[in-house]
């Protein structure tokens, strides 16, 4: 049964946000809005929870997971940026963004694209993931909380406690989150791709 944290949007409990940090650390799948959709999250280095993840959303290893990150400086630990890509990169965070970039040696080699050796990276504008992230110090392991056979991701927290109770440990409620995923943009092939459009503006990379 999961627990339900209710955190409020504009100033998160700071003792709710540390007992979901350390739930993280212990191994535990939540269920967590961002400024995209609400999202499935785990610790960066749980086999576990990734599998768990690929379950409920039925996922095949070419999945791209996403790390989600802070901060610039924690997101360039983990994907190489060039200098023209950083520029667009950092013109667009944080922000409804996932970009496609080259992993370091930091990302577990089981979270890859098993051909390109590439990982989806985000920095969130969203208090409350701010916040957990800041709490918990490093990237969660992320991907879209979006169902097999379903169109829309679900929008309000109650609707997913009661949905996954048995298959998350967590579910985080802050309010509605909106139903329109990241603009996912891909900097991998040594040029731009727009591989879907979503909540983020892709002008500025057309």
């Amino acid at each position: 049964m999961a627990k339900y944290f209710d955190v409020h949007p504009e100033n998160p409990q700071p003792r709710s946000i540390g007992q979901i940090a350390d739930a993280v650390r212990e191994g535990a799948l939540i269920a967590y809005p961002t400024d995209s959709c609400y999202a499935l999250g785990c610790r960066l280095g749980s086999r576990d929870g990734m599998d768990r993840i690929r379950s409920i959303r039925r996922l095949d290893d070419r999945h791209h997971f996403t790390l989600m990150c802070r901060d610039f400086a924690q997101l360039g630990q983990f994907v190489h940026v060039d200098n023209d890509v950083f520029r667009a990169v950092k013109a667009s965070t944080p922000g409804s963004y996932t970009f496609i970039l080259p992993a370091t040696r930091e990302v577990p080699r089981k979270l890859l694209h098993p051909r390109k050796k590439t990982v989806g990276v985000r920095i969130p504008d969203h208090v409350v993931t701010q916040a957990l992230l800041a709490e918990l110090g490093e990237p969660l392991l992320s991907s879209t909380l979006l169902l097999p056979d379903e169109e829309e991701p679900m929008t309000q927290g109650w609707e997913i406690k009661d949905r996954l109770d048995h298959a998350v440990d967590a579910v985080v409620d802050s309010g509605d989150c909106g139903t329109e995923p990241t603009t996912v943009v891909d900097f991998s092939g040594g040029g731009v791709e727009i591989v879907r459009r979503g909540a983020g503006d892709t002008s500025r990379f057309e």
